[in-house]
């Protein structure tokens, strides 16, 4: 009686947001890049969240692209019967093989946490002696990854989580010299910087094949490329997201490789125990991603592209219509993020307005628009660009109406810098809140020379440079803690000066913003 309650209880609690109408579509005709797809009633504004219309890319933060409609068929059926998770994984990662010209696949929960299954492989194989142990590698052969200093991301935390000590390399000597027994794995990030360096794919597997170790290489943002371009090169292991380009689910992810190793990557993946138990992938999202393959197979991209083209030519014919503005198509290089994209220029002197203002109206106006802003070989350049990756085909002309009508009547501009009226050079001890209510001692050593602030920034565990200004009895404090560490922080410090103390605002970008109060030792 319990379960029948609680069930008819959700679906009551529900009704309102489940409702037929919530999903029919509106207006939009089907397109090449977007099939069957339509502007959908809006279910978030019930709730009170803001949807938007993507111009900027495949960012998580703004929740990856839109599904397939052939991806939420699968995801619909499949939700429909049970099955036993372990044959699944099987008869997926099989066909997963088929269609890529690999030799096994597998699903996982975002590619991140692909990653992290491959370099549980990489470091216990499939062995559940070993899988429960994991992150404490007390006692395991294998407890070092190396990654080529061209590679240092903040997805590497993928690789760390499961206990491994990263070893750094710059060059191919060092390279050898760091791998032995030891060593589980090697990881590199797809891109140019691996491309154009002295330690390249195929330069690294020429040492890690001989040596018998994996080299993983994290394609996240790349499309699929059959045959798979870096398992030619050499690599074991390749992962990508599930929810960019191959527009399958968003909290989905593929590893392709060695059969061995992919394997044993499902044995470190739920619904098997141990340190990996959250990273859940069940079977809606296993045949949703399997969908998202093959019509990857299927689709005609050189339409998709053709049809992107059109978008930014539109917009393009639109925007350089008024006064000032020129505008310029560039094509992509490499495989990361394929998609051609706009950069739409002026004089921010002659216009009274720079592309960040036009942006920021933009994602606060209504429609919420996703932009970003751009700047040209001349200082007083300023504009925007557009990626229409994510866009839909009526999505030009909303979002050349609204570029035009920003244009002829910019909105305001922000204060100019006044005199600075305070100083504050000297030692300050920081407490900062951080969005979730935590908080923190931080300390900040400050010159100032005119308007000109520089300095130190210290943390918990990291003292990093930070530069900023002062306006009249305002400050702006800014510090980052750069990816060659494998993480990134970023802390945006404002805040107004009275005295011996400053109080204000936080912004700490993807982890939102906080308060702080500092006082002058």
């Amino acid at each position: 009686m319990l379960g029948r309650g609680a069930a008819a209880g959700g679906a009551l609690a529900l009704g309102p947001l489940l409702a037929g109408e919530a999903f029919a579509a509106t207006s939009g005709a089907p397109s090449a890049a977007n099939p069957g797809q339509g502007r959908p009633k809006d279910i978030y504004g019930r709730i009170g969240v803001r949807p938007l219309i993507n111009a900027r890319g495949t960012y998580t933060v703004l929740s990856g692209s839109l599904m397939l409609p052939e991806v939420r068929d699968a995801i619909d059926a499949a939700a429909r019967q049970y099955v036993q998770l372990d044959e699944l994984a099987d008869a997926v990662g099989r066909r997963l093989g088929e269609l890529t010209k690999t030799e096994f696949g597998l699903v996982s929960a975002g590619c991140s946490a692909g990653l992290t299954h491959a370099a549980a492989a990489c470091t216990a194989g499939g062995n559940p002696d070993l899988h429960v142990n994991i992150p404490d590698l007390t006692g395991f052969q294998k407890t070092e990854a190396i990654i080529p200093r061209h590679s240092r991301n903040v997805y590497e935390a993928a690789i760390s989580a499961v206990g491994l000590k990263v070893v750094q390399v710059e060059t191919e000597e060092e390279l050898k010299a760091a791998i032995g027994p030891q060593t589980a794995l090697v990881y590199i990030m797809a891109g140019p910087r691996v491309d154009d360096s002295e330690l390249d794919t195929e330069t690294i597997a020429s040492v890690t094949k001989p040596a018998g170790v994996p080299l993983l290489v994290d394609a996240a943002a790349e499309i699929l490329t059959i045959p798979n371009v870096h398992i030619e090169r050499g690599a074991d292991l390749v992962g990508y997201s599930g929810g960019k380009c191959m527009r399958g689910p968003q909290s989905a992810g593929l590893i392709l490789g060695r059969e061995d190793l992919v394997r044993a990557a499902w044995v470190h993946s739920a619904p098997h125990h141990g340190y990996a138990r959250g990273f859940k992938v069940g079977k809606e999202e296993a045949m949703g991603m399997l969908a998202a393959v093959e019509m990857w197979v299927q689709r005609d991209h050189d339409a998709e592209y053709a049809e992107w083209t059109s978008w930014l030519k539109q917009i393009s014919r639109r925007v350089s219509s008024e006064s000032g503005v020129t505008t310029e198509i560039t094509q992509p290089v490499g495989l990361s993020n394929r998609t051609p994209s706009l950069r739409i220029l002026w004089s921010a002197k002659r216009k009274e307005v720079t592309g960040t203002t036009i942006m920021n109206a933009m994602w606060n106006g209504e429609p919420r628009i996703a932009l970003n802003a751009a700047s040209g070989s001349d200082p007083d350049q300023t504009g925007v660009s557009i990626t229409p990756y994510m866009m839909e085909p009526q999505d030009w002309r909303t979002i050349s109406d609204e570029l035009v009508r920003l244009l002829r009547d910019p909105p305001p501009a922000p204060e100019s810098p006044k005199p600075p009226t305070v100083d504050v050079a000297g030692t300050w001890s920081v407490e900062i809140t951080y969005a979730a209510g935590t908080s923190s001692a931080h300390k900040l050593e400050l010159t100032q020379d005119g308007a000109k602030v520089s300095g130190r920034h210290a943390g918990e565990f990291v003292t990093r440079p930070a530069s900023g200004s002062v306006s009249a009895d305002k400050v702006t404090v800014r510090s980052n803690y750069g990816e060659e560490h494998g993480d990134s922080l970023s802390y945006t410090f404002t805040g107004t000066v009275d005295g011996d103390t400053i109080s204000g605002e936080l912004d700490m970008g993807e982890y939102l913003k906080g308060s702080w109060t500092a006082t002058r030792s």
